[in-house]
C-alpha cells in the first residue's frame, strides 16, 4: 500500500503545483459534492418539481453515506495530509511538501471518499431523472441519444474535478475517490429499484432510522471491545493538521452518522405530518414559490451553528437541525403558503 500511497502523492503535489490558481475551483467543487449541499439545495428543488426523485435523493445519500462510514471503520484508510508525515517508506530522504488546506483535515478514515461516494450517487439519481422525463415525453430518438451523451458526459466532467479537488486538497488518495465514485453510483442504481421508498410509513421511518444508528453504534462498540481504536484518525488529524482550528468534530464518523439519520426522520415526519396532507395547491407558481422560500429559510438555518465543546450536545443539535432542514420543504414552507392564500381568497370574497 506505501506504493500507492507514495504515486497518490506525488500527483497531490503535481496538482497543487501545476493547478494552484484553481485551488479556489477546487475548494468550489469539493463543497457542493458534499451532502451538504443535497439536503439543503438539491432536495428542496427536485421535491416540487418531481416528489419521487426528490425522496430518491434522499435515501441515496442518507443509505450511501451510511454504508461510507461502517466501509471508513473496516478498511482503516489513510489520509495524505498525516500519511505522508508518519510513514516510512521515504526513509531518510526529503519527504514530498503538501500544502493542507481549511477543508483538508478531515477526521475520518479515508477510504473510500465520502465526498466523491455521494456526489456519485446523487447525480446518478439526478442524471437518471432527467432521462426518464425525456422517455416520458417520447422524445425523439436521435435527440434522446445526443441528450443522454451530453447528461452522462457532464456527470463524468463533474465527477472528474470532485475527485480531481479531493486530491488536491490532500485529503484523499486517488484509489478511495475511485472507489467512493463506483460505490455511490452501485448504491444509487440498487436504492433506485426500489419501490417502498416512496410510501413507507412513519413507523418504518423510525425502526430504520433506529436500525442503522443501532447498527453503526453496535458495530463501533464491537471493534471496540475487539481493541480495534477507531478514533486513531481523529488523533492522527489533531496532530499533524497545520492549522488546529482546521480540525473540525462535524468531520468525525458520529457527527455524519447523527445528520444522516436527522435527516431521513425529517423526512418521515415531514411526510406523514398533518400539515403535510393539507397541501393540495400544485400549481407550478405555488411550487416555485415553495423553492424559493424553502431555499432561503434552509440558508438562514444553515447560518445557525453551535459549539462543539461539549460533543454529546454537539450530536444532538446536530440531529435536529438536519431533521428541521428536511421538515421546512416538505412541510412548514408549502402549509404556510397555503394558510397565506387562503386567507387572501377569503379576504376578497368578503
Amino acid at each position: 500500500m506505501d506504493l500507492l500511497h507514495s504515486w497518490g502523492v506525488q500527483l497531490a503535489v503535481h496538482l497543487q503545483t501545476t493547478y494552484s490558481s484553481y485551488q479556489g475551483w477546487f475548494d468550489l467543487a469539493s463543497t457542493v459534492a458534499d451532502l451538504h449541499t443535497t439536503f439543503f439545495c438539491w432536495f428542496p428543488v427536485w421535491f416540487y418539481l418531481q416528489r419521487n426523485t426528490g425522496l430518491r435523493l434522499i435515501w441515496v445519500a442518507v443509505i450511501g453515506d451510511w454504508l461510507n462510514l461502517v466501509l471508513k471503520w473496516v478498511l482503516f484508510g489513510e489520509r495524505p495530509y498525516w500519511w505522508v508525515q508518519e510513514t516510512q517508506f521515504y526513509g531518510a530522504g526529503p519527504r514530498p511538501s503538501l500544502q493542507q488546506f481549511p477543508i483538508t483535515c478531515e477526521t475520518g478514515p479515508g477510504s473510500p471518499s465520502g465526498h466523491a461516494m455521494g456526489a456519485a450517487g446523487v447525480w446518478y439519481v439526478m442524471i437518471t431523472a432527467l432521462l426518464a422525463v425525456a422517455t416520458e415525453q417520447r422524445c425523439p430518438p436521435l435527440l434522446y441519444k445526443f441528450l443522454q451523451m451530453i447528461l452522462w458526459t457532464l456527470m463524468i466532467l463533474v465527477m472528474l474535478v470532485v475527485c480531481m479537488s479531493r486530491v488536491f486538497m490532500a485529503a484523499h488518495f486517488p484509489h478511495q475517490v475511485i472507489a467512493g465514485a463506483i460505490t455511490g453510483v452501485l448504491v444509487a442504481e440498487v436504492v433506485s429499484k426500489e419501490k417502498w421508498i416512496y410510501s413507507t410509513s412513519m413507523t418504518k421511518y423510525f425502526f430504520i432510522t433506529l436500525f442503522l444508528t443501532s447498527f453503526a453504534v453496535g458495530f463501533y462498540l464491537l471493534l471496540r471491545f475487539l481493541g480495534v481504536d477507531l478514533l486513531w484518525t481523529l488523533e492522527k488529524a489533531q496532530k499533524w493538521c497545520v492549522h488546529p482550528e482546521w480540525v473540525h468534530l462535524d468531520s468525525t464518523p458520529f457527527a455524519s452518522l447523527l445528520r444522516n439519520m436527522g435527516s431521513l426522520f425529517g423526512l418521515g415526519l415531514g411526510l406523514h405530518s398533518p400539515l403535510y396532507t393539507q397541501q393540495k395547491n400544485s400549481s407550478s407558481s405555488f411550487r416555485m414559490g415553495c423553492i424559493v422560500v424553502s431555499l432561503f429559510l434552509l440558508q438562514l438555518l444553515d447560518g445557525w451553528t453551535f459549539s462543539s465543546e461539549n460533543h454529546m450536545t454537539f450530536y444532538v443539535l446536530s440531529f435536529g437541525k438536519s431533521a428541521v432542514a428536511l421538515l421546512i420543504p416538505t412541510t412548514l414552507v408549502p402549509w404556510a403558503l397555503c394558510r397565506i392564500l387562503t386567507e387572501k381568497r377569503e379576504d376578497k370574497n368578503m
